[in-house]
């Protein structure tokens, strides 16, 4: 029981990570059908940041810290949209991708510049930073603290979609944004903030998995690649296939790393070709019309 508690949690936390990352870049898709693979570069700037900010002290700055963070890599999100996103819109996907690409790029390398090729650490304050017992198992509090800021942005996100006139016109545009427009709404307003929010996204989950990973260049590549798995298996625009998803890819990864360690990351991508043999369009996504 120790043991399955242990993994559960474990998993459990992973999936709430990238089920924050991969919430905002499955808004994006879904409003504007733009596939950005420069997402990750903002997953690693919420990072970056949250390591600048609080430095070696924790406490009270370390939670105000994670807002600041994830407020700056919104605002970088919205100048990356009306500098060069907005104009992606309604372009070939090749087009998306090499844009979006040579982004990545630029970002990776002004990351390089700013803070260097050293890894760096950020520790929790205190409060969150130990560990509780429960039926044996001993647990990271911190653990915690990630799974219930996943479940506040899902909820947060849902709340936004269901009942805001802004997720209104946003569910709207996923499914025919002709008619949004012609209805009187500015489709680049919308855009744009859309964006926003999926920035916000990436650098909230930046800033708050910091104190259990090493923050360094290279991190936007490994969680680009595991959030678009995610976004497709969840199904393209479904936020909460998002969320079926990263706990899928989080149970993959748990069970290859019980049974073949060396070959865990294989799970993974079983899991994806699985999921795609019975549902092309994904878990919860729709066909293409």
């Amino acid at each position: 029981m120790a043991r399955f508690l242990i993994e559960v949690i474990g998993t459990l936390s992973d999936a709430g990570s990238l089920f924050m990352v991969a919430a905002g870049l499955t808004l994006i898709f879904g409003a504007m059908r733009v596939i950005n693979l420069a997402h990750g570069s903002l997953y690693m700037y919420g990072a970056f940041l949250m390591t600048t900010f609080v430095g070696a002290s924790s406490g009270l700055r370390f939670w105000w810290s994670i807002a600041l963070a994830a407020v700056i890599v919104a605002a970088l999100g919205a100048v990356m949209e009306l500098g060069i996103v907005r104009f992606l819109v309604g372009k070939e996907p090749l087009t998306q991708l090499v844009a979006t690409f040579a982004l990545f790029l630029i970002l990776a390398d002004t990351a390089l510049h700013l803070w260097g090729n050293g890894a760096r650490t950020v520790v929790a304050p205190s409060s969150v930073s130990g560990r509780f017992t429960i039926a044996g198992a001993v647990l990271p509090v911190y653990d915690l603290v990630i799974i219930g800021v996943a479940v506040a942005v899902g909820i947060g996100l849902w709340a936004l979609l269901r009942h805001t006139s802004v997720g209104w016109r946003i569910r709207a545009a996923v499914d025919d944004p002709e008619v949004l427009e012609s209805g009187g709404v500015n489709l680049r307003r919308l855009n744009l903030g859309v964006f926003a929010v999926g920035a916000l996204l990436a650098g909230i989950a930046g800033a708050v998995v910091t104190p259990q990973v090493s923050v360094a260049p290279g991190m936007d590549e490994s969680i680009i690649v595991t959030t678009l798995l995610v976004v497709v298996i969840g199904g393209l625009g479904s936020v909460t296939g998002t969320a079926l998803a990263a706990l899928v890819i989080g149970i993959a990864d748990t069970v290859g790393t019980l049974v073949a360690p060396t070959w865990a990351s294989t799970f993974m991508y079983l899991a994806v070709i699985l999921v795609l043999v019975v549902r092309p369009w994904g878990l919860l996504g729709t066909p293409e019309r």
